[in-house]
């Protein structure tokens, strides 16, 4: 009978430090398992390599697919859509654009018809959850030599509310035991035991980022959205251009990647589109002080080639 452990590592700090922690602990059967949501920055793609190299362990990539939604959703639009009196030129757009793309997250949100949010957060569910569970775990508990499936989670304490009422320990409805090691350690802590190991952070981590995943996230804080306008403008335009897309496969012909009505002076009222509210409002919001209503001038004319860490990493 055997044991699996599989450490999910995202490429940002605290993942990395479980996988260490797994090699360090000796853990037999280990498998690190990267789910791809195709939202990443290239940079973390870069660092899964190097990771690869320096810990002599493969790093699985797991990518989700969605062309059957997409396929299904297609079906919709030429029936229900039809039937519920949708306008053509918007029914003709919607299926100009429903094609896989091979990329997870804008193959998501083009079936989805719209950017996941805080309060409709499918994204992690979908891109993540869902497919390791399908890829890794249902495999191996078909396996009749399974002994214990363990899931490595490098989820710690201080990050949210949420996650300080994690147990170390517990078991999901499948089986799989949800095992978070680090869980009591401190971001020090984290990047204290790279160190130890002769590894090298994410330098994403140096360039701003506070966390390490999509890029960006939809959640994302406005001091690291300005990081990433002013170190990373091609990211914006990615996701301007996905904006445009997954609006046209919309029925009400529009979806911004972040809420429009965050913003100041928005109200849910208004015309919202992504055109008019959608991620260039948000890089333009993300270079504001006083709630919005004037351009921080300290901000834009930062030194944004220079290293710059939430945590103190720079020498």
């Amino acid at each position: 009978m055997k044991t699996h452990n599989i450490v999910s590592v995202s490429g940002g700090k605290d993942s990395t430090a479980t996988l260490l922690l797994a090699l360090e602990r000796e853990t037999e059967n280990v498998r690190a398992v990267f789910a791809d949501t195709g939202n990443e920055h290239q940079a973390t793609y870069d660092y899964l390599d190097y990771l690869e190299e320096a810990t002599c362990v493969e790093i699985e990539r797991i990518v989700p697919d969605f062309s059957k939604q997409i396929e299904h959703k297609r079906e919709v639009v030429k029936t229900k859509w039809v039937k519920d009196g949708v306008d053509d030129e918007i029914i003709q757009a919607a299926l100009s654009v429903l094609k896989p793309t091979g990329n997870p997250f804008l193959d998501l949100c083009l079936w989805k018809g719209r950017f996941p949010s805080s309060k409709v957060r499918f994204c992690t569910t979908e891109l993540k959850v869902f497919p390791i569970q399908q890829q890794i775990f249902e495999p191996l508990l078909a396996e009749m030599d399974t002994q214990d499936i363990y899931s490595w989670q490098g989820v710690r304490a201080d990050e949210s509310l949420s996650r300080a009422n994690l147990p170390v320990e517990d078991e999901a409805d499948n089986g799989v035991i949800n095992y978070r090691p680090i869980l009591d350690w401190s971001a020090d802590e984290v990047f204290a035991f790279h160190d130890r190991h002769g590894i090298k952070p994410n330098p994403l981590y140096k360039q701003g980022m506070s966390r390490v995943g999509c890029m960006p996230c939809i959640n994302v804080r406005k001091d690291e959205l300005r990081q990433i306008v002013t170190r990373f403008p091609e990211e914006i335009k990615r996701i301007a251009k996905w904006e445009a897309l997954v609006a046209a496969a919309s029925k009400r012909g529009s979806a911004t990647f972040k809420c429009a009505v965050d913003y100041p002076g928005v109200s849910k009222d208004d015309a919202i589109s992504h055109t008019t509210h959608g991620i260039g409002m948000a890089a333009e919001w993300a270079m504001t002080v006083r709630g919005g209503r004037q351009l921080d001038l300290i901000a834009s004319t930062a030194d944004y080639k220079s290293c710059s860490s939430a945590y103190g990493l720079c020498e």
